[in-house]
């Protein structure tokens, strides 16, 4: 055995990359496919059934103009107090350690995951059976809720408003630390640290959130078919008796009348359809606060 020093390890030469190949591209493309497919087998089977004659007859339908208006006036409402209530909630969720946290982030969580009709039932047995204090309150205010555009709102408020509030408080989350210093080091306040900093930054995440609570209200039944399956006129809602789209589309589902049923839905998913296709032409102007590819509702 030599005596000299040993000799230094060989260092391992460069790592080849790792090649997924036609086999690993053909997987993501059956498995995306597949789910791609599963989303266009129900609209198309819907535009069927819909000719544009029918869908030119719905649009030209009073009762279906009223349930489409409807349903965005209220949601638009939804989504208003969306970002009253629920952004605030995200920022305090995101920022403040406090005990109980975890039961909060539970309660805001819940109605993302319980059936709706326990939310129907829990806020009709609180607010329409007379002698409850909520019942009296809300008939001091002159604000009932049963077969009312109050009910559609607190309904929908309720099953929509955990997505923005989820979403904002993962948004605020994400924002450096650091910058938020190095603005209040230049000696902004607070609130001038939240308005220019935090939530410019912050913003994208919001939106869409907002986004999908938007989506999930305008979607929601469950609990409307028990507070307001029925909307008489009253409040900031003057039109005619009416209800959502999606309560209209079940009773002519429930009647038999498929091809009529087939004709409002297709309508509503082209109004849907226009609005995040502004969106995305938005982002292709330029003119909303976020550059395209960034958000995606």
């Amino acid at each position: 055995m030599s005596g000299g020093a040993a000799a230094p390890p060989a260092r391992p030469g460069p790592r080849r990359p790792l090649r997924t190949g036609p086999i690993w591209l053909a997987l993501q493309l059956v498995l995306a496919g597949s789910l791609i497919l599963l989303f266009l087998i129900p609209i198309v089977t819907l535009f069927t059934y819909a000719p544009l004659s029918g869908l030119l007859a719905a649009a030209d339908n009073a009762a279906v103009r009223a349930t489409i208006w409807l349903t965005l006036f209220a949601s638009g409402i939804t989504v208003l107090a969306a970002v009253l209530f629920g952004v605030p909630l995200g920022y305090l969720l995101a920022r403040r350690r406090f005990k109980g946290r975890a039961v909060v982030e539970s309660f805001v969580a819940l109605p993302v995951v319980v059936p709706h009709l326990l939310v129907g039932l829990g806020l009709f047995l609180a607010l329409v059976i007379p002698g409850s204090p909520l019942y009296r309150l809300t008939q001091a205010l002159g604000l009932p809720v049963y077969d009312t555009i109050w009910g559609v709102v607190l309904v929908m408020v309720f099953v929509s408003a955990p997505y923005t509030v989820l979403a904002s408080e993962l948004s605020f989350q994400a924002v450096d630390e650091r910058v938020i210093e190095a603005a209040r080091s230049l000696g902004a306040g607070g609130a001038t640290a939240f308005l220019t900093v935090t939530f410019p930054l912050a913003l994208r995440g919001i939106v869409a959130g907002l986004l999908l609570s938007w989506a999930r209200a305008v979607s929601e039944i469950g609990g409307l078919l028990i507070l307001a399956y029925a909307v008489y006129p009253g409040g900031p809602y003057n039109g005619p008796v009416t209800s959502t789209v999606s309560v209209y589309i079940y009773n002519l589902f429930q009647i038999g009348d498929l091809a009529d049923a087939a004709s409002v839905s297709s309508l509503f998913l082209l109004i849907a359809f226009v609005l995040f296709l502004a969106v995305r032409l938005g982002e292709r102007t330029g003119w909303v606060p976020w550059r395209r590819g960034e958000l995606a509702p």
